[in-house]
């Protein structure tokens, strides 16, 4: 593997999320040649989440028999706020972090150019490049995950506003006076149909007297919090009707997201993503689509795709590879 990718082709993609670390190394084509991932531990604080992202990029290199000096550069999609052009991370809720210079810390350890970008501003860019081709001119993204966030792509570039920080869909309110949201406003999308959002109103349910399959898939001195997506998933199925209409909910807050999108950028393809859709796609996208065209103003919807991506858990390292290929490049 050593003796076929040379520095030239060499890129490492990092997302960086509130729950877990993922890497994947690129060669030529953007062809994935390894991948693994960390949990985050953001609780640590700055300093160790730096070390772990840099221990998961060594570990994915070496799992692909290569060596760092062989790696061009290193693409990374940070949550929350960034300024591309310092690489400082201005304010990340679920990382807990305001003014962080990743690329600096990073670049110290590594030895190696760092590229740092929104996480989902990055899942937009490589759903652009390799979904897509790069060829739709407006393209917007939602991201669900542990939050929400968003991307957009407009006259075929990535759109980052007049302080590189555009894109925030989670943080739309959505609901005047609803639930108090990470970033400390209130009834934010990221609140109300975040995978965070969608525990934290499991377990409000159940302290009023729901029942769901979820408690027995509890460890002791387990929370819900620490179930995962794919457990919704498995809950439904089993015909659980609370998380369903949970589920549900979040589906139709996604899908008035969605046509907000359309009625402001009017994008040709809007594409959803992120781990809860990832898991929960079969039960969510017909309700997102037909709720979007509801609330999209009339006839403003005509010929839009809206999609799930089929990136899936790789959009982000995949558009981060991308990021750092076009960075090392200028």
């Amino acid at each position: 593997m050593a003796e076929t990718l040379s520095k030239q082709d060499l890129i490492v993609g990092v997302d960086l999320g509130g729950t877990k670390v993922l890497a994947g190394v690129f060669g030529s084509q953007l062809k994935l040649v390894a991948n693994s991932k960390i949990s985050t531990k953001p609780e640590r604080g700055y300093a160790a989440v730096v070390e772990r992202v840099a221990r998961v990029v060594a570990d994915t290199v070496d799992e692909a028999d290569l060596s760092l000096k062989q790696v061009r550069a290193i693409g990374i999609g940070a949550p929350g706020a960034v300024n591309p052009d310092s690489g400082e991370v201005i304010f990340a809720p679920n990382l807990r972090w305001k003014d962080a210079p990743l690329k600096k810390d990073l670049e110290k350890i590594l030895g190696i150019p760092v590229f740092v970008e929104n996480d989902c501003n990055v899942c937009i860019l490589g759903a652009h490049a390799v979904e897509y081709g790069g060829r739709p001119r407006h393209m917007a993204g939602i991201f669900l995950g542990t939050g929400i966030g968003g991307g957009l792509i407009l006259n075929g570039e990535l759109f980052g506003g007049f302080n590189r920080t555009a894109g925030e869909v989670g943080h739309m309110v959505i609901e005047v006076g609803g639930p108090k949201c990470s970033c400390g406003n209130r009834g934010c999308f990221e609140a109300l149909a975040s995978r965070t959002a969608i525990f934290r109103r499991i377990a409000e349910a159940v302290k009023g007297g729901g029942k769901t399959v979820l408690t027995e898939m509890l460890g002791p001195g387990e929370e819900y919090a620490d179930l995962k997506s794919g457990d919704l998933r498995k809950a439904i199925r089993k015909g659980d009707k609370l998380v369903e209409k949970i589920i549900e909910d979040s589906a139709e807050y996604t899908g008035i997201a969605v046509a907000n999108l359309i009625n402001i950028f009017n994008p040709e393809v809007v594409v959803l993503g992120g781990g809860v859709l990832d898991a929960l796609e079969d039960e969510m996208m017909a309700i997102i689509v037909a709720t979007a065209r509801d609330y999209a103003m009339a006839g403003t919807d005509k010929g839009i795709e809206i999609v799930a991506s089929k990136l899936g858990d790789t959009a982000g390292i995949t558009g981060a590879a991308v990021l750092a290929r076009r960075g090392s490049k200028a």
